[in-house]
């Protein structure tokens, strides 16, 4: 399985939606708040966002909400 890493922050309506679709997909991933380190912050940068949720798979990122999209990148 990949790794996957979703970029979030506490209270991100947006993020929680990420995260209970791969929790209903039976996905492993790891949460990175991006309000707790500053590295966390600037790894979003270099995606090329500025906000978060931002979904991690395979080194390929997804900003927002897009179930579509993330359950194609899952797919591999």
């Amino acid at each position: 399985m990949s790794q996957v890493i979703v970029y979030s922050t506490k209270g991100c309506v947006d993020c929680e939606l990420v995260k209970q679709l791969l929790d209903e997909k039976q996905v492993p991933y790891e949460v990175r708040d991006v309000m707790t380190s500053r590295t966390y912050q600037e790894e979003v940068e270099q995606f090329g966002f500025m906000g978060v949720p931002v979904t991690v798979v395979e080194g390929k990122a997804i900003k927002g909400y897009q179930p579509d999209e993330l359950l194609e990148l899952l797919k591999g």
